[in-house]
């Protein structure tokens, strides 16, 4: 399994989760809210400094975020998209609807649409054909920003306390720039190791050269493209990262204070009950995009080394769609392509799966290992990105530090009925033990941190993901 690069950090410790935020009293302040007395919102240019409408903290903190919250204008790179970042992204929305919380979004898609529904309204802006690809499920719209004369007027109405972005693509650039010409503090969410997805990328297409040329290639992409994402991240006022590796390398490069952001799942949807299957071949399960930086190739090193071993009562089910599909299909002999699965599809697959194995060493969190565990499954992942901080060694699964204790930890759950009976129950237990409402909760948390001057005193839902 080929090892990614990592960006160094080891020494930097997390920012403090109790106090003032750093920089909560920079220029960059909120604009005036709707309601409040004082001049009307102009641009930068023209615009005193002034503090947010939640500057007392009247912030209710906890769950239940109704009473005095920020008002927050959401940028989201994906919404429709079947990753993990989209699903986040669904379930802000539903959160700040479930909360009866001001939300206003806005996402790229197929319409021009505008939709209120109560607290919440939701814009959705086509991209141009001036796009790109940058995957078979994601594009770039070199125009996005042409948007801006329809966004800004909305947002100047809505009078948003903060805006949050979730990374570089076309929709946050466009949240970025709206935020500085309208004078509102940014929030940004590390979603996506892009250098390591220069990485693997360059080394992919350098393949034909020689080892030592084509990895100082791809190291040298990498540095280039962190260096390039991190001078972006150093806009906004305060950092979310889904993993405390991401939370001490954005705090190094950047200086801003770095929020974790952990994940969960819809534990009612995701639950071992939908199990259907007893006995048979032992199923080794991997759902995601069939993509060079996801190391799917590993899948067919994995079954052809346990072929060598002498196993044969075992299949692979592989959920996803992407440019290595027709490469894996040619060099796997036992396994099932499927395609994207969503819905009830998807949950009873989940179900059905014996292991989850994810090879991947770019993912920042890897929402599908959760899944996986919301379904009763263990999972072996490496000990590169952000799924390792979601296995519990020899409880939940198994974190694998190369590719030969990956095959040995497959086979250890394949041959310990105990071990995969024990390790199903922890995993369930695992899932339910926390949920999107104090994970988001938490954000808003983080807002009120880094835009009101009075500390927070009390011990914080941030903190319940590293407890």
């Amino acid at each position: 399994m080929e090892r990614a690069a990592r960006v160094r950090g080891a020494d930097i410790v997390q920012h403090p989760l109790v106090g003032k935020c750093d920089g909560a009293t920079g220029d960059a302040a909120p604009v005036q809210a709707r309601g409040s007395s004082g001049p009307d919102m102009r641009d930068r240019s023209g615009s005193a400094r002034r503090r947010g409408r939640f500057h007392g903290c009247g912030f209710v903190r906890g769950p239940d975020v109704k009473k005095g919250s920020p008002r927050v204008a959401f940028f989201p790179c994906v919404y429709h998209e079947v990753d993990g970042v989209a699903q986040t992204s669904r379930h802000f929305e539903a959160f700040a609807r479930r909360q009866q919380t001001d939300f206003f979004m806005v996402h790229a898609g197929p319409r021009d649409e505008v939709v209120a529904n109560g607290t919440v309204t939701r814009v959705e802006l086509p991209r141009s054909p001036v796009k790109f690809p940058l995957d078979r499920a994601h594009d770039y719209d070199l125009l996005f920003l042409r948007h801006y004369r329809k966004v800004e007027p909305m947002l100047r109405d809505f009078r948003p306390d903060v805006v949050q972005i979730t990374g570089p693509s076309d929709v946050g650039t466009l949240g970025a720039y709206v935020a500085y010409k309208l004078n509102i503090p940014l929030a940004a969410t590390w979603q996506t190791n892009l250098h390591q997805y220069a990485r693997r990328r360059m080394a992919a297409a350098t393949a034909f050269l020689p080892n030592a040329a084509a990895g100082q290639l791809a190291d040298v992409a990498a540095r280039l493209s962190f260096r390039a994402t991190a001078r972006f991240y150093k806009i906004p006022r305060l950092l979310f990262a889904p993993n405390q590796e991401m939370i001490r390398v954005l705090k190094t490069a950047t200086g801003k204070p770095c929020y974790l952001m952990s994940h969960a799942v819809d534990t009612m949807v995701f639950r071992p009950e939908l199990r259907d299957r007893d006995g048979g071949p032992f199923r080794i399960g991997y759902v995601g995009r069939l993509t060079t930086e996801k190391s799917v190739r590993s899948l067919a090193r994995l079954e052809q080394r346990l072929l060598e071993k002498g196993y044969r009562d075992f299949e692979f089910v592989v959920v996803g769609e992407g440019a290595e599909q027709e490469w894996l299909r040619n060099n796997m002999r036992q396994a099932e392509f499927t395609g994207v699965l969503t819905g009830p599809d998807l949950w009873r697959t989940f179900a059905n799966f014996d292991v989850l194995a994810f090879p991947s060493e770019t993912d920042t969190f890897g929402l599908v290992v959760l899944e996986a565990f919301a379904s009763g499954v263990p999972a072996v992942v490496t000990d590169l990105g952000g799924p390792q901080d979601t296995v519990r060694q020899g409880r939940t699964g198994f974190i694998a530090r190369d590719f030969d204790e990956f095959v040995s930890y497959t086979q250890r759950i394949m041959d310990e009925p105990a071990l995969l009976a024990s390790m199903r129950a922890a995993a369930r237990e695992q899932a339910l033990e926390t949920s999107w409402d104090r994970i988001f909760a938490g954000m808003y948390e983080a807002y009120e941190r880094c835009l009101c001057s009075v500390p927070v005193e009390s011990r914080s839902v941030l903190d319940v993901a590293t407890t």
